[in-house]
């Protein structure tokens, strides 16, 4: 792998504009946003009159009037680049229910001018792809909510060659941007969305959508280079305050599970950035453990927190502004993934070289080509089990050459049939039967080379190659991306033209202001300065009283988790005691280990434990029943004993009485007394 020089991630903030509930309500708005500068102001309410103005500084931040090209320009044409490199990229919208995360990363489709990142990405992709030279080909994978059971969980695991993965997770090759359009259609219709009393389109899941984009292009005359790279496009839920939604019942619950994952990945992000933390978080939710490679791993990621303009939502938007104050400091490692293990395009060339050598050869599918890797699932997959279980069946192996030897061969037994019509019946049934066997297997042969060409057109059909016109529908939208990006670039100049007057003025009015002309300007100078000072130290002091109640609010957090599972161990620890004895239980923690890639107790040497080494047992011959024991003999003396005996023998005695008793005794060759 190439190595890349670490990174911080990227932190955008975008403000919605006020809604029309916002504005009923005679909502105010306390949000002050500076591009140019780069920096955010949350004004202070009637409910927050004694707080400082809070000020918050960021990568990039838009105001209400931003567009959708220019949000993706700015902060996911970057990261799209990267992919199409060999990175792993990460885009994610972050912030509070009703904010404008799923408008920013889905938008208006029908409309190209509100398109979001997501749509926006596809037509970027295919059209890099479109311009890229001839030696170039690429395969896209995507995935989403695309399985047909949505109600089956998935098992997050981890292997070390190839990551973090969700185990039998759906997984689509794809050619044009309208079908990854419609299996994008597709996942939304599966994803949960409700109205509250926030957001009449809330969105009750996370969801993440996964484009995987392998490459292989060839530079010499050696093994062609192979990349690839994972482009997650993220749209999260957004936190939640029961009071505000009015959520109950369901709707409730899963409020709670969203603000529990939300939390976790807060966590995360603070153990990335505080530096004596040496545990982050990752495994508490799957949210996370997806997101582990995003978030101070190997990523080229950028974030975009979402906020509300109104001082309704004053501290939802400062809580996000936080966060994402702090996601900005934590450091990715990100490389280039050559040559990747679970690459299906070296899999796909490798079978249509197999099956061009088959061609030219004329020869069925070897036993290579029937083996198939399972690291994905596709949408074909029985389809091409029924061909490869077909081609098994068909082992003749008949040339070219000899192919056209039999059509020879049929040509001539229908010359000579013709030509001699005065031929004996027997002769010519016999020809006839012949020609008819050679006919069946020239077309047996056609229709195996038809078969292996039909095959090796399917798979050469999903490898994109590159300088193909791929963009159809989607051609206008990546000009308009191109155009909306050189525009950007003009602004963007004049941005920083006039960024630069603008020091220059403050520099001299501070120059200014320097020069006294008496002891009552210097007085004034002095008390400027001194106001400032204050307004700067009750800014520092109420951030630090935020973070103090924020620190307090966190710590009462986690001690919740920690009473909730202590509750939990106490249960286990009871049913452990109750079930195994002590001793037992001493024996099974000295067999076990924990395997970090499941996240599950193993015993070792498992193998070699129940039914692994359990032998079936020999069936034995099945014996006569033993009867000697139940058949009885009779004597006079009113004696009762089994028979056969020879040196030991049962006798039952009756005694005499009224009562009738029976006593049982053993007895060496000797007669009971009566």
């Amino acid at each position: 792998m190439t190595s890349d020089k670490s990174d911080n991630v990227r932190v955008a903030v975008r403000c919605r504009p006020m809604n029309s509930k916002e504005t009923e309500s005679g909502c105010k708005s306390i949000t002050i946003i500076n591009e140019l500068e780069g920096s955010v102001w949350l004004l202070k309410n009637s409910a927050h009159h004694d707080e400082p103005v809070k000020q918050f500084t960021f990568d990039l931040v838009f105001d209400t009037q931003s567009k959708q090209t220019d949000i993706y320009n700015k902060v996911a044409r970057p990261i799209v680049e990267k992919v199409l490199e060999g990175y792993n990229g990460t885009i994610f919208a972050y912030g509070q229910t009703g904010t404008g995360k799923t408008f920013t990363m889905e938008g208006v489709r029908p409309v190209p001018e509100l398109r979001g990142i997501i749509p926006n990405s596809f037509a970027h992709i295919f059209g890099a792809i479109a311009k890229s030279g001839n030696n170039t080909r690429f395969l896209r994978r995507v995935r989403d909510l695309l399985g047909k059971d949505q109600t089956a969980s998935l098992d997050v695991k981890e292997r070390p060659d190839i990551g973090v993965y969700v185990k039998d997770l759906s997984s689509f090759v794809v050619h044009s941007p309208n079908e990854m359009d419609k299996l994008m259609s597709f996942g939304n219709r599966n994803r949960v969305t409700a109205a509250t009393n926030m957001n009449e389109h809330s969105s009750r899941s996370h969801a993440i959508y996964t484009i995987t984009l392998e490459c292989s292009e060839n530079v010499g005359q050696g093994k062609p280079l192979l990349r690839q790279g994972k482009l997650h496009l993220v749209d999260l839920a957004g936190s939640e305050r029961q009071a505000k939604t009015g959520a109950t019942g369901k709707r409730l619950q899963e409020a709670n599970k969203i603000n529990l994952s939300l939390t976790t990945l807060g966590n995360v992000i603070s153990a990335l950035v505080d530096g004596k933390s040496t545990h982050v978080p990752y495994r508490n939710s799957k949210l996370t453990r997806l997101l582990q490679d995003s978030l101070g791993g190997n990523s080229k990621t950028a974030m975009i927190a979402n906020i509300a303009p109104s001082d309704y939502n004053y501290e939802e938007s400062l809580s996000t502004l936080r966060y994402a104050n702090r996601a900005k400091n934590i450091r990715n490692n990100a490389k280039i993934n050559e040559d990747p293990k679970d690459a299906m395009l070296r899999q796909f060339q490798k079978e249509i070289e197999q099956l061009r050598k088959q061609l030219e050869e004329g020869g069925s599918p070897s036993a290579g080509l029937e083996e198939e890797s399972g690291t994905e699932e596709e949408e074909d997959t029985e389809g091409r089990k029924q061909m490869r279980h077909k081609s098994k069946h068909d082992r003749s192996k008949i040339s070219r050459r000899k192919m056209a030897e039999i059509q020879r061969m049929i040509e001539a037994d229908k010359k000579k049939l013709e030509e001699q019509k005065d031929m004996a019946v027997e002769e010519r049934n016999k020809i006839q039967t012949r020609l008819e066997q050679k006919e069946a297997e020239l077309k047996k042969a056609k229709d195996t080379q038809a078969n292996l060409m039909r095959r090796m057109e399917a798979l050469q059909s999903r490898i994109i190659v590159g300088g193909e016109n791929l963009l159809e529908k989607a051609e206008a939208q990546e000009r308009l991306l191109e155009q909306s990006a050189i525009e950007l670039q003009r602004q963007q100049k004049r941005a920083e033209q006039l960024h630069q007057k603008l020091k220059a003025k403050e520099e001299e009015r501070i120059n200014i202001e320097e020069k006294y002309n008496s002891l009552q300007e210097e007085a004034a100078g002095k008390r400027r300065k001194l106001r400032k000072l204050s307004t700067t130290y009750l800014q520092a002091k109420a951030e630090l009283e935020d973070v103090r109640s924020e620190h307090a609010r966190e710590m009462e957090g986690l001690l919740d988790n920690i009473r909730q599972l202590k509750q939990e161990l106490a249960l286990h620890t009871l049913l452990i005691d109750y079930y195994i004895p002590k001793p037992y239980q001493a024996l099974i923690e000295q067999n076990v280990q924990w395997n970090e890639d499941i996240g599950e107790w193993q015993l070792r040497c498992v193998a070699y434990t129940g039914n692994n080494m359990r032998k079936l047992e020999k069936e034995q011959p099945e014996s006569p029943t033993e009867l000697s024991q139940v058949y009885l003999t009779y004597h006079g003396d009113e004696t009762v004993s089994t028979f056969p005996s020879k040196s030991t023998h049962k006798t039952v005695t009756k005694a005499r009485g009224d009562s009738a008793s029976t006593r049982c005794s053993k007895s060496t060759n000797r007669k009971h007394p009566r």
